[in-house]
């Protein structure tokens, strides 16, 4: 029997980060895969984790695992499948150091992803974003901070992770204003700031002081924010920008919510989904083309070039009462 421990170990802190060049938020949503999955593992077999052995991840216990996560958990099919692509990533790893768990690593990788529903990206009208915008006191300190980051996180379609890491250097106020975006898969991207936003990111550079943090945006305590920080900002101006604009109130606004209105906002503008892509740092713009299935200016273009088929129109007159009452009843149907 083999060690699991090691070879997990290795995987996360040396495979992963060094080898295949994942990001840090890539290694940490895959040590959390795994985190579930030695708990589920360990009540399941009645061992402590660190005593579980590679040989016990077989398919029975990894489809055992992922019908808990949906089921006991109430994870969704997305989810579901990214905990999957984790555990498929470590075991094409570990078959290659312990060649005698190949056949039950052949066996994990055919456990099949599940379809997910293809839903419209949610995302904010333009009154709604500025009602939002407007909602931070720009009088005090932390609304000037906040008006920043909400603004910077709509205009250059941050993830709320490549918003609250994103480093002051990486940060140029001089000729174009600009910031430095290291997304996903270390991609870098560097993105202009319109006239407003970069206004507001002056604003607050102006009295964010010598904070010992190196990130942009920073806490009360001179820290850097985090991501939970970050969500509790954004909700907290929602439900103040909700009283004067009604239709936030059925709206979930979540930071990601704030990129799907970036990109739609460049979509409207330009028209050109591959600049939407450049924007967002996507890998593959097969990725950005959600966004053309939720603008409907799309679809009224279309409809402007249909010709229509020409019927004629007949007019409705509703039957007699007193002659319908004097029908058969097998006749009235």
């Amino acid at each position: 029997m083999t060690a699991l421990a090691p070879h997990l170990s290795t995987f996360l802190r040396e495979r992963l980060p060094e080898t295949r060049g994942a990001s840090i938020h890539t290694c940490d949503s895959y040590a959390y895969a795994f985190k579930l999955l030695l708990e589920f593992a360990a009540k399941r077999l009645r061992k402590t984790p660190s005593a579980i052995e590679l040989e016990a991840l077989d398919a029975t216990l990894v489809l055992a695992f992922l019908t808990h996560l949906e089921q006991k958990r109430g994870c969704s099919a997305s989810t579901r499948n990214a905990r999957l692509a984790a555990i498929r990533s470590f075991m094409r790893y570990a078959e290659l150091g312990v060649p005698s768990i190949l056949e039950q690593s052949r066996r994990v990788l055919a456990i099949p992803m599940k379809r997910t529903d293809t839903k419209l990206v949610r995302h904010l009208s333009q009154q709604e974003m500025e009602a939002i915008l407007r909602a931070p006191d720009v009088k005090q300190r932390d609304g000037i901070r906040d008006r920043a980051m909400l603004h910077l996180a709509f205009a250059a379609g941050l993830r709320a992770t490549e918003l609250v890491t994103l480093p002051l250097a990486q940060v140029s106020m001089t000729g174009v204003p600009s910031v430095r975006i290291v997304g996903k898969g270390r991609k870098e991207r560097a993105l202009p700031l319109w006239k407003s936003a970069a206004d507001d990111l002056r604003a607050w550079l102006a009295v964010r002081g010598d904070a010992r943090s190196t990130e942009l945006f920073t806490n009360a305590r001179g820290q850097a924010m985090t991501r939970s920080g970050f969500e509790y900002v954004l909700a907290k101006h929602v439900a103040a920008a909700t009283a004067v604009c009604p239709s936030l109130a059925s709206k979930t606004v979540s930071p990601h919510v704030l990129r799907h209105t970036c990109a739609m906002t460049i979509l409207r503008a330009t028209g050109d989904i591959r600049k939407v892509s450049l924007w967002l740092g996507h890998a593959d713009i097969k990725t950005t083309q959600m966004y053309l299935r939720a603008d409907p200016a799309e679809k009224l273009e279309a409809i402007t070039k249909v010709a229509e088929p020409h019927l004629a129109r007949g007019r409705f007159r509703a039957p007699d009462k007193l002659i319908a009452s004097l029908m058969p009843p097998r006749s009235r149907r």
